[in-house]
């Protein structure tokens, strides 16, 4: 599964450049795109992924489309080596122009693995819960082990349990208990 990949440079005839040499190699390009706001738009919809951009457009730099982009995102700037040199922003992966295609490639391949390391992540830390949802978990929790005999342990695995099975959350399933058994 490759990432979304969003290519942006203020000359269409580069962009299209860099994106057939992506999709060749069987990247996902999503959107190829003349304007940072074009960029921004385009990242909008997608959960994460690569921008590969060149330094300037008509609407913004490189910075500010770096400021704004969305979560989930890393931008690989292709660039002359002196405007490299002059970079502004941290956590920034730079190639020089011109660039060899195999440079291109191992370093989106590089990107990439950090970003599905960092959904993988993401998708590990546990989710915080509001009050309403927890105490909507704890009742019923309370109701299957008043009514069913379960321990408190039983009780959870038994919604986590019906949450997988039906792909629902705790908290819908909690609620569809508490309406089943008439104290929704």
């Amino acid at each position: 599964m490759s990432s979304s990949i969003v290519v942006a440079f203020p000359k269409q005839e580069i962009a299209q450049n860099v994106k057939k040499i992506l999709a060749q190699s069987g990247y996902s390009v999503q959107a190829s795109c003349t304007t940072g706001a074009q960029a921004l738009a385009s990242m909008g919809d997608l959960e994460g992924g690569i921008v590969v951009c060149g330094p300037r457009f008509v609407d913004m730099m490189y910075t500010e489309l770096y400021e704004y982009l969305p979560e989930g995102f890393q931008m690989l700037l292709l660039a002359s080596a002196s405007s490299i040199q002059d970079k502004q922003v941290e956590n920034l992966v730079c190639l020089a122009m011109p660039m060899k295609v195999h440079e291109l490639l191992q370093t989106v391949e590089m990107m990439e693995g950090q970003v599905r390391q960092r959904k993988k992540r993401m998708r590990n830390i546990p989710r915080k819960r509001s009050e309403a949802d927890r105490q909507v978990i704890e009742r019923a929790k309370l109701l299957l082990m008043e009514r069913n005999s379960f321990s408190e342990e039983e009780a959870h695995r038994y919604i986590q349990k019906r949450s997988m099975d039906n792909g629902t959350g705790l908290v819908e399933v909690s609620q569809m208990i508490l309406s089943l058994m008439g104290e929704g």
